[in-house]
């Protein structure tokens, strides 16, 4: 009996390394896929513009518009149009 007793829990020990290893085996390969995704996800080039550059840009578009507003404010730019405007009403 103790014969039996020392061979089946020797297959238990042999059982349980099996499961360990294979756990073992299992949690490598979920580490490498998460540290292979994290390395492309923090990889990437710039694709976009940082915010101080939003804020030049911001600027930027502002100082064109008030241009284009003082342009357009002026009395040949609005003569120019008026008149474009009826020549193309008159026809």
């Amino acid at each position: 009996m103790q014969a039996s007793v020392r061979r089946a829990g020797a297959r238990t020990r042999e059982v349980l390394a099996g499961v360990r290893r294979r756990l073992r085996d299992r949690w490598d390969e979920w580490g490498r896929a998460i540290a292979a995704r994290w390395a492309v996800a923090t990889a990437r080039p710039e694709a976009g513009m940082a915010t101080a550059e939003y804020a030049i840009a911001t600027l930027a578009a502002v100082a064109f518009a008030g241009l284009l507003l003082v342009i357009m404010r002026s009395d040949e730019v609005r003569g120019m149009l008026l008149g474009i405007i009826r020549e193309a009403l008159s026809r």
